[in-house]
């Protein structure tokens, strides 16, 4: 298990080979918890708040549904924008 020391102002390093398991780079964000006397680093991903909707586990359900849909052939597809409204009325 690798020793880390704390700098002087409470930063530490990642060793190498666990930020490389975990696919982190330099600019990352991490999530600190306390667990009882345990710190556990909770690798993190920033979203902008404009781009927030399409991550909601709302949205995101739907783009499953989505996807299975387009996967069991459960779609249509048009040449114009006049064939799409004449299924839309039928």
């Amino acid at each position: 298990m690798p020793l880390v020391k704390v700098g002087t102002r409470y930063q530490v390093s990642i060793p190498k080979t666990l930020a490389e398991e975990l696919a982190l780079k330099p600019g990352d964000y991490v999530e600190v918890n306390r667990q009882g006397k345990k710190l556990v680093l909770i690798p993190k991903v920033v979203i902008d708040r404009e781009d927030a909707w399409f991550w909601s586990k709302k949205w995101q359900k739907m783009e499953r549904e989505a996807d299975e849909d387009i996967k069991a052939g459960r779609v249509k597809t048009f040449k114009n924008v006049e064939d799409l409204i004449k299924d839309l009325n039928r």
